[in-house]
């Protein structure tokens, strides 16, 4: 296996991404909006007197805290309603919400593939390259891979800075991150990316359009719906455990899926497909 050719081709095809409108724009937009747009807002929010008063008198808020397991309800203590409400939504709930970055970031230039190269008419030029199936396959995945783990471990960054500037005169105390979001953001983001990418690109070498890789590919946000719903319905807390054992069984579902990629993954087929 050459690595300087999966390199080359991942280069490339991260030039070229970053020259498509529909794939730089939401890259640019989307962490804006998770980062900065819906923090501040609650923030903000939970910082105003007439807030914390009716969330004082709120007989769902409370249901809310008698339905928290223990180690939540710990934290909390002697915390005030405003300062939990940020703690337990920002630091708890929204955890599931930075799991749609790396998917989307990761499918949204995975699509951009083959699909991509078919609508720019350069994919026979790529095809009849030196590089095996192989090396074709993981050029794509690493063009999409990297850039989106990347961009994910950087905007939690920005979020670290957000909650801790912006929160601080209301938490009294620089507060995030909490330990669940290391095992979430290092374990099971880099895990749930390289799903995503391995069936995007699969797709995204049977669709004639770079649309009509995104759009089917979109389908697999529906995992990490399920994992917010779960968050927040209390059925499921992304605890330190729970999202280490959800990281390995995405793990494992991905070196199925890669195997199985590489040894269904052809160029005659791509060809014939251009016939």
């Amino acid at each position: 296996m050459n690595w300087k050719r999966i390199f080359t081709i991942a280069n490339k095809d991260i030039y070229e991404a970053r020259q498509n409108k529909a794939v730089a724009l939401p890259i640019m937009i989307v962490p804006l909006i998770f980062i900065l747009v819906l923090p501040l807002t609650f923030i903000l929010i939970s910082m105003d007197p007439s807030m914390s008063g009716s969330l004082t008198s709120d007989p769902d808020t409370a249901k809310m805290f008698e339905m928290m397991p223990a180690f939540m309800t710990q934290a909390t203590q002697g915390m005030n309603v405003s300062q939990s409400f940020v703690y337990l939504f920002l630091g708890y709930f929204f955890a599931p919400f930075f799991l749609i970055l790396p998917i989307m970031f990761s499918t949204v230039i995975a699509s951009e593939s083959f699909a991509g190269e078919r609508e720019r008419k350069t994919i026979e030029a790529l095809l009849y390259t030196p590089a095996t199936d192989t090396e074709l396959f993981l050029g794509k995945v690493l063009a999409a891979f990297i850039p989106a783990i990347l961009i994910t471990w950087v905007s939690f960054a920005a979020y670290i800075l957000v909650l801790n500037g912006v929160g601080y005169p209301l938490m009294q105390r620089l507060w995030f991150p909490l330990t669940n979001w290391y095992p979430l953001i290092f374990w099971v983001s880099p895990a749930l990316s390289l799903l995503g990418i391995s069936a995007t690109v699969l797709i995204s070498s049977k669709v004639q359009t770079f649309m009509g890789a995104y759009q089917t590919s979109a389908s697999l946000v529906l995992v990490v719906i399920a994992l917010m719903v779960g968050q927040i319905t209390g059925v499921l807390y992304l605890s330190t455990g729970i999202s280490l054992l959800v990281g390995l069984v995405l793990w494992l579902i991905d070196a199925v899926l890669v195997y199985l990629a590489i040894h269904t993954f052809g160029r005659e087929k791509l060809l014939a497909s251009e016939a």
